[in-house]
């Protein structure tokens, strides 16, 4: 298990969820954007994980998202 896969995977996940999150439309039945809804969260949770796997690879230093945040200090 390599950091760069799981940051790698992690951006995709974060896109999917995006993705699934512009299904819910408000015409649509309430299940239809409940199940949309829950979907996107179990892909939040999952990306979550990533995260915290990716520290626990890192030696446990907590930083928010590397890929995603500016280096510039």
């Amino acid at each position: 298990m390599h950091v760069t896969d799981c940051e790698a995977l992690r951006r995709q996940l974060k896109t999917l969820a995006e993705h699934v999150h512009s299904l819910i439309d408000k015409q649509a039945p309430d299940e239809a954007n409940a199940n949309a809804m829950l979907a996107y969260r179990h892909l939040e949770d999952a990306s979550m994980r990533l995260g915290k796997t990716i520290q626990a690879l890192d030696g446990g230093v907590s930083i928010y998202d590397k890929t995603q945040v500016s280096q510039t200090s």
